[in-house]
């Protein structure tokens, strides 16, 4: 299980259309194998995690259609922006993702990239997909609470 990322973790990426789209359901933090072009790449900021998905292939995990653009000092040693990437996981988080999503039916979406202690670390999620009427139920229950803190904040002034 995945803690959340602390002060000190310098967020990369962030997909915020993951907590708009699913029911995220657990959490797991998980290390991707990168090209050194790709690192230099990420550091400097080139990540787009917005179409992003992770796939079960067998026993491993795949992180697919995450955009990594090219590195801006790279020479002629370059890497693919989609290419899928190797996760690393190990093997009781593998088990626990493959059984939850080959039996539920339920999806694994990436949240964040981040670096923690100098490594590039991706936080995943097992997830539902939320119907229509969910996401609206979301955005009134948003408005609500940004009403009432509004109230609270001219009431108090």
């Amino acid at each position: 299980m995945a803690k959340d990322v602390t002060r000190e973790d310098k967020i990369v990426a962030d997909n915020r259309k993951a907590g708009h789209e699913y029911h995220l359901l657990e959490t797991f933090e998980a290390g991707i194998a990168l090209a050194g072009t790709e690192v230099k790449a990420i550091r400097e900021g080139r990540v787009n995690l917005r179409e992003a998905y992770v796939r079960m292939e067998g026993a491993e995990a795949f992180l697919l259609a995450a955009h990594i653009g090219q590195y801006s000092h790279g020479g002629y040693s370059t890497h693919d922006p989609t290419r899928r990437r190797k996760l690393l996981l190990n093997r009781a988080e593998l088990n626990k993702l493959l059984g939850k999503t080959t039996e539920k039916g339920l999806t694994i979406v990436p949240l964040r990239m981040y670096f923690k202690k100098g490594r590039i670390k991706l936080a995943i999620a097992l997830a539902k997909g939320k119907k229509l009427f969910d996401k609206r139920e979301t955005i009134k229950r948003r408005e609500a609470d940004r009403e009432t803190r509004a109230a609270v904040k001219t009431r108090r002034g």
